[in-house]
């Protein structure tokens, strides 16, 4: 089994390597003039061509005694045509329990396919349609680090900019909400090994963010220095509900709060998030989590373009 999981990520990294040199990519998430950051915690809600590399994460479990885990996750995504795209993305995590053995390992190997609803420039609107899979067996789960078994989750994105605010609530406007909800079903429903069943878990969540690059260029110069026209302050939550087949499970909801800040550049995009638990079974104490975010149409201008599928090699009408 391990010798297939090195193969199956050896031959998903081939995928991506062999792609990136043929491919054009729009990694920013534009509707109108409105820009959705790629958020840390949950998804924005567009198709594009980027690269997370790489998301560092540091908190401690709900466990008892509660363990410290650090997540170290790279993300590749990109469109097939201008509103099909996919994605690939793995972590490394290392869980120290006190007085017991460091677990370290890979988790499981996560793929995307997404599919773009609806992107509506006047109302500021997106709406995306994906399915997440988490490739069982992928990962070192001899640790307890990945699952033998898959997952597979079907998930609505959505992202509602409020610049159609009247001009009263003027500085209300770069104010926008993005979203996901998801329906997250293993491929099997006991697992033998830790002799429990293994639930349906509903997974969502939502962001709040101000966009000072949007309060400049749509509402107000505040003649700012440049480097706070470039900030978006964030909230985001992301929770996990347990709704079906959770037989000798708890059934509270867990999940994280995280506030935070991205900084956008012309080429690339930096992120700080504090990690706060909603409640003791989902962490203790505040974590943190940073991340690079890559915008590889602005990277490779001459090389990166346009989906594999149609599109322009035009670059993207808005830019930082």
């Amino acid at each position: 089994m391990f010798r297939l999981s090195r193969c199956l990520r050896a031959c998903a990294l081939f995928v991506v390597f062999v792609l990136l040199p043929f491919s054009h990519a729009s990694a920013h998430c534009f509707v109108g003039p409105r820009f959705f950051p790629a958020t840390l915690t949950v998804d924005d809600p567009c198709v594009a061509d980027e690269m997370s590399l790489p998301t560092v994460d540091w908190f401690k479990t709900g466990d008892i005694p509660s363990a410290s885990q650090t997540d170290v996750s790279a993300e590749f995504d990109k469109r097939i045509t201008e509103d099909l795209g996919f994605g690939i993305s793995d972590v490394w995590s290392q869980i120290r329990t006190p007085g017991g053995p460091v677990a370290v390992g890979l988790g499981n190997l996560e793929t995307t396919l997404q599919y773009q609803l609806l992107k509506n420039a006047s109302t500021e609107t997106a709406m995306l349609l994906g399915l997440e899979v988490d490739w069982g067996g992928t990962g070192n789960t001899s640790a307890g680090i990945a699952t033998q078994y898959s997952t597979l989750t079907p998930t609505y994105y959505f992202g509602q900019g409020f610049g159609g605010l009247p001009d009263e609530l003027g500085f209300a406007r770069p104010l926008a909400l993005t979203g996901q909800i998801g329906y997250q079903i293993p491929t099997t429903s006991f697992d033998t090994s830790a002799g429990a069943f293994i639930p349906q878990v509903l997974v969502y969540g939502a962001s709040l963010q101000y966009s000072m690059p949007y309060l400049k260029s749509e509402v107000k110069d505040l003649q700012l220095p440049d480097f706070f026209n470039h900030l978006i302050p964030i909230v985001e939550m992301q929770l996990f509900t347990p709704v079906m087949n959770n037989m000798g499970n708890p059934s509270l909801t867990t999940g994280t709060i995280n506030p935070g800040v991205i900084y956008v550049g012309s080429t690339y995009q930096v992120g700080f998030e504090a990690i706060v638990p909603v409640n003791g079974a989902s962490g203790n104490g505040v974590g943190v989590m940073g991340q690079l975010h890559l915008y590889l149409d602005d990277m490779f201008p001459k090389t990166l373009g346009r989906p594999l599928i149609g599109g322009t090699s035009a670059p993207p009408a808005n830019s930082f």
